[in-house]
């Protein structure tokens, strides 16, 4: 049995989202992640707590509860308007990719309705001379969001279905 592009999406949607939202309920109600940070993982990679005020790379801080507000609503109709091409899809690479995006969204939307902030976990960090990627805060959210995207452009180098001949 195959899953329509449809439900493909949906279940990506709700799978990010749960993975997210699941994640950051360990690791700030049962783990506590605030008395033990940081974890050292790796050389480059740490696990700490992070609130982002803003969107990637923390542009657009939103401190006051007008600037939140506001930057919620605008996700939120960015992600109403990823969901309708989600649900218009009759792609499955497209319609899984999109319900990445949205569901990650959802996710750190969902913090920012609830904290006030993205709360980020895992921090990428080098000494080498790699401008902004040198270091780099992210969660599970992002980091469905970016194999959406990465999953969009692949779906875009693909040639569209050939239609019926009559």
């Amino acid at each position: 049995m195959r899953l329509s592009a449809r439900a493909l999406g949906l279940g990506a949607a709700a799978s990010a989202l749960a993975l997210d939202q699941g994640h950051k309920f360990f690791m700030l109600r049962l783990f506590d992640i605030e008395a033990h940070m940081p974890i050292r993982a790796t050389s480059f990679l740490d696990v700490t707590l992070s609130w982002n005020y803003g969107v990637s790379y923390s542009f657009f801080q939103a401190h006051d509860d007008a600037a939140r507000w506001g930057l919620l609503a605008f996700q939120l109709a960015v992600i109403a308007g990823l969901a309708v091409w989600m649900l218009r899809s009759d792609a499955r690479l497209r319609a899984g990719a999109l319900g990445l995006i949205v569901g990650g969204a959802l996710g750190n939307a969902a913090d920012r309705l609830h904290y006030g902030a993205v709360a980020d976990f895992f921090f990428l960090h080098t000494d080498l001379p790699v401008g902004p990627l040198a270091n780099y805060v992210f969660n599970v959210a992002d980091v469905a969001i970016s194999l959406g995207v990465f999953f969009l452009i692949i779906d875009s180098f693909r040639a569209p279905p050939q239609e019926a001949k009559a």
